[in-house]
């Protein structure tokens, strides 16, 4: 089959690998139809190859059509149109009872002292190959498949993968109050769902901050009050100036260390590449080498007693925070990888019918054929030709 490989620092190959298979009673294979480019994939693209192999196979967020399934796998069959969760997990041990599928100790890598496995994400995370591919094993297939209708698009049902539960999880994370007022720092994907989202939840004011022209275009059609970031002296006054000068009871970070004007974190970023990959996961493993401006604004920003909520991916042990700074405004924190299966009864019936609340159908910008996605990742990093979602059709 094709699949797109992880070569090296911004070197992605489509090449022919060999067909996936059965190897487990809970396994499936499924023939990819649609597959999205994440900008987790980017932390792969520029910064985690000392976490990767040559010849990884990348990509979290895949649907397609069962074609053979395990002796153990009852609840999907040859046929069926499912679309897979970016985490794995087993659905009946302790932590996939608490509704934490992202730490379920089926799949959960000890040996890096991480959660569950992902698809198509580093040695960390058990170097499970990806859905960037023609084909795909899915490991626990038992549980994981999300099994969706015949006849809408696959843009109605893709992004159940990992674009909406994560958004959702974020602003359940946030826990705004009834008619409470968000900020949303980043307005990528993630961020423009978590939009979205706030508004279909109720939130009365939403508070949107980027430096891409076309993504506060985007925002501010639907009613969200967008902030340049490159326009302002100082963002958090600017925001506390949108809410009476006490900050938004809550702030979405939905950029994580990609954040800009960090040059220290920048500079690791860029080291840590250039060096031998077993110097470079150490650096990585045990340094504070995140950009950290985005967390940073979150925590000025948000009023006294508030929340700010990450699904932005950070990746450094050591990262400095102001602890004196969130103690002080008696902050709450919430994070994490999003359980992807713990939202399904919620996000399901807004994709289901005719009137589309959350406006998948016309999120992505760009449908590509997978041999075009090693330039897809260029784009995407450089935000040209007006790049924000991309969806393969391999």
């Amino acid at each position: 089959m094709k699949a797109l490989t992880w070569h090296g620092r911004r070197d992605v190959r489509v090449e022919e690998v060999p067909d996936p298979a059965i190897q487990e009673p809970t396994d499936a294979i499924i023939r990819v139809t649609s597959t999205g480019l994440c900008g987790s994939d980017l932390h792969l693209y520029e910064v985690l190859g000392p976490f990767l192999g040559e010849g990884d196979i990348l990509g979290h967020e895949p649907m397609g059509i069962v074609e053979e399934v395990g002796s153990g796998v009852t609840q999907i069959a040859p046929g069926d149109r499912v679309v897979i969760p970016f985490n794995i997990s087993c659905g009946h041990c302790f932590m996939c009872g608490q509704g934490l599928m992202t730490q379920c100790e089926t799949t959960q890598n000890r040996e890096h002292g991480t959660g569950a496995s992902l698809f198509g994400y580093t040695k960390l995370y058990g170097q499970v190959p990806g859905g960037q591919a023609e084909f795909l094993r899915v490991p626990q297939a038992h549980f994981g498949p999300i099994k969706v209708p015949e006849g809408p698009p696959d843009d109605r049902f893709l992004y159940l993968s990992d674009v909406l539960p994560t958004s959702w999880q974020a602003v359940e994370y946030a826990n705004v109050p009834p008619g409470g007022t968000v900020a949303v720092l980043g307005l990528g994907p993630i961020g423009e769902m978590c939009c979205r989202i706030a508004q279909h939840r109720g939130a009365s004011q939403v508070i949107g901050l980027d430096l891409v022209p076309e993504r506060l275009a985007r925002s501010l059609q639907h009613g969200v009050q967008t902030v340049d970031i490159s326009a302002v002296d100082d963002v958090a006054e600017a925001v506390r100036e949108l809410t009476g000068g006490r900050g938004p009871d809550s702030v979405i970070d939905a950029v994580g260390m990609e954040a800009h004007g960090s040059p220290g974190g920048k500079m690791a970023h860029t080291l840590a590449g250039f060096m031998p990959d077993v110097v470079a996961r150490k650096v990585m493993e045990t340094g504070g080498i995140d950009r950290m401006a985005a967390i940073n604004s979150a925590i000025e920003m948000v009023r006294r007693g508030g929340t700010v909520s990450l699904s932005g991916v950070y990746g450094g042990a050591a990262s400095p925070m102001n602890l004196l700074q969130m103690f002080d405004k008696q902050l709450n924190l919430r994070m994490g990888q999003a359980n992807v299966k713990r939202w399904m009864d919620d996000l399901l019936p807004l994709v289901s019918g005719d009137d589309d609340p959350l406006g998948v159908d016309g999120f992505a910008t760009h449908h590509l054929p997978l041999a075009e996605a090693p330039a897809a990742y260029e784009m995407f990093q450089k935000k040209d030709d007006g790049a924000f979602k991309v969806v393969f059709r391999p």
